[in-house]
């Protein structure tokens, strides 16, 4: 990929900016149905962990991303925790073609916020009294070709189908 694939800059001199003007948290929440008594078990997790992401456009070239990271833990059955946290930015996002929005959307944006939400949910995680959860990176890029690719590959069968 390109420099300007990887790293889009607050301006390039020709009218395009990708820059984020406000990360917060817009929800947390954690739960631990099964203390105390799940402290009593010894601790090897079945771990879910699951991100979504959703985007709104709130003004010209201004859009609200919000990335949710759940977090379910299970030992020998009982939950141990359920952590959710739903990180957000607000992104000027100005003079883009759609395809090169929807991926700075999908990709940029998420990829700012990943870090902000793991840290939180693994604080929460701590807090609640379970050993730190420290999720990988992800490949954002990657995950977004394969959505892309799974569209495409919907879309053909679809067609094919009906002709």
């Amino acid at each position: 990929m390109t420099e300007e694939n990887q790293n889009p800059v607050a301006g390039d001199g020709n009218g395009k900016i990708a820059h984020p003007q406000k990360i917060y948290i817009k929800d947390a929440s954690f739960e631990s149905p099964g203390s105390p008594d799940i402290f009593t078990h010894e601790w090897t997790p079945n771990l879910e962990v699951e991100i979504d992401s959703q985007t709104r456009q709130i003004a010209d070239d201004t859009y609200d991303v919000v990335m949710k990271v759940t977090a379910k833990a299970k030992v020998e059955g009982s939950t141990a925790f359920l952590a959710e946290v739903q990180q957000a930015g607000i992104f000027l996002l100005k003079g883009f073609e759609p395809d090169r929005l929807q991926r700075l959307q999908n990709v940029f944006c998420l990829r700012i916020l990943y870090p902000y939400a793991t840290a939180a949910l693994a604080d929460l995680i701590t807090k609640g009294g379970f050993p730190s959860l420290m999720l990988a990176p992800m490949n954002f890029d990657a995950i977004y070709e394969q959505r892309l690719q799974q569209r495409q590959a919907e879309t053909d069968g679809t067609n094919a189908v009906q002709h």
